[in-house]
């Protein structure tokens, strides 16, 4: 049985509205019905004469109102509480999880925000836009999830989804990706009790397998001073620039060259601020980097001191001498207006003179590769490469091994193999 709704009226800036008072499983709730069809009498409110105006209320209609209003709270609250009992018994949903784990993944975790990014592409829902550049996202895990009880989801079900996704033309990186980022929400769900999760159907799939990455592919300094320079002269350019582009064709030329010659990855690139830089001490300071537009730290959260070589410091010694944005906390690279680069426009423009410079078609990232494997290549022992690349890893840096000559290698193994004097091969000799 409904319960019963009593009218009040209330006045608001002169005008008086009917409300109704009621109680729904021992909670008392109130809901205002709309103006009342009254006019003042001494302290009190009686019927105005007349045919009630559009939009008015009489007593009668307020009650009639009040009836409905009330059948709606009892269906709305019968059926929050139908849909609370469906998800006590079956458990949270993989979209609910997922939401959860997005958001403890940013507060909790702090992750940087193109890490949010990569992860929200993943899972969000079906036609969602992209926040950079055209197009909507496939939506595939949701399409398939994200209604089902994650306790409920099983092995096979996950598998279904990442074969959706190979089927795309996905590459087996790009499926391991999908994979890993389920996985991640099923972890999250096992570590909170109050999910009910036992284990994680995402671990059970077969994870695809990649193509070994092979030797990394670099630019010798011949080269990268060829890059520099297309950028430099607007050489990838279909128009003759004016002197603003001409001014930001030459700082792209030198961030190529500090890029190349300091091993700093593009997000450290952009957020390189001058008083980083330390031109007498030969080094230049680390702390932040640019994640999807945002500063934050570095990717290993720590601060580092690189050396700073002639080559690079070159760069940033010309680049200081422009007459603005110089200051002391102020960018290195800058637009015009002296914000920060946007990375994306400046891979582009990276591209376009690689192309026009002829070059092997290589990623602003292989800049990184490049300093690197050059360091590697002359000598640099793998534990100072490191520090100065800031990896976590010493196996991550052992990949710039490959560009030492192997016959450097092969006379250092000589000279290691050989007896060190004649008389101890005869004494090997007389032992054997």
């Amino acid at each position: 049985m409904l319960p019963t709704a009593s009218l009040i009226v209330r006045e608001h800036r002169g005008q008086p509205f009917y409300e109704a008072f009621f109680r729904h499983d021992g909670k008392q709730v109130k809901r205002r019905i709309g103006p009342a069809w009254l006019e003042r009498d001494s302290d009190d409110w009686r019927p105005r004469r007349g045919r009630v105006g559009d939009g008015f209320y009489d007593d009668r209609r307020a009650h009639v109102a009040a009836a409905g209003i009330v059948a709606g709270y009892v269906a709305e609250a019968a059926n929050v509480e139908r849909v609370e009992h469906e998800r006590k018994t079956a458990g949270v949903t993989f979209r609910e999880l997922a939401r959860e784990y997005l958001s403890w993944l940013e507060i909790v975790k702090g992750a940087k925000p193109a890490t949010l990014r990569d992860h929200e592409s993943v899972l969000a829902e079906p036609g969602t836009a992209y926040k950079r550049g055209k197009g909507t996202i496939n939506g595939h895990v949701m399409k398939a999830l994200g209604d089902s009880p994650a306790a409920k989801i099983t092995t096979r079900k996950v598998e279904e989804v990442l074969t959706t996704v190979a089927k795309t033309g996905a590459s087996p990186s790009t499926v391991n990706k999908y994979r890993a980022r389920i996985a991640a929400v099923f972890n999250y769900g096992m570590s909170d009790a109050t999910f009910n999760l036992s284990a994680n159907p995402a671990m059970g799939t077969d994870k695809r397998r990649e193509p070994h990455p092979g030797a990394l592919a670099f630019y010798s300094p011949e080269e990268v001073e060829a890059l520099a320079r297309a950028l430099a002269e607007g050489k990838y350019r279909e128009s003759h620039p004016d002197d603003v582009e001409r001014g930001d064709d030459r700082q792209d030329a030198e961030l190529v060259r500090v890029a190349a010659n300091a091993g700093l990855r593009l997000g450290e690139l952009l957020a390189l601020r001058w008083r980083d830089v330390d031109f007498a001490g030969h080094a230049l300071t680390i702390s932040h980097a640019m994640s999807a537009g945002v500063e934050s730290s570095t990717k290993s959260g720590r601060v580092r001191r690189v050396p700073l070589p002639d080559q690079a410091a070159g760069a940033l010694d010309r680049l200081s001498k422009r007459q603005d944005f110089t200051g002391a906390d102020e960018l290195v690279f800058v637009n015009a207006l002296g914000r920060p680069l946007d990375g994306s426009a400046l891979r582009r423009r990276f591209k376009r003179a690689r192309d026009a410079a002829k070059l092997r078609p290589l990623r602003f990232h292989d800049l990184r590769h490049t300093y690197g494997s050059l360091l590697a290549a002359g000598g640099i022992d793998l534990v100072t490469i490191q520090a100065a690349m800031g990896h976590n890893a010493l196996t991550t840096t052992s990949r710039y091994l490959h560009a030492r000559p192997a016959s450097e290698q092969a006379e250092a193994f000589t000279r290691a193999l050989a007896p060190s004097s004649p008389d101890d091969e005869q004494s090997i000799a007389e032992r054997a």
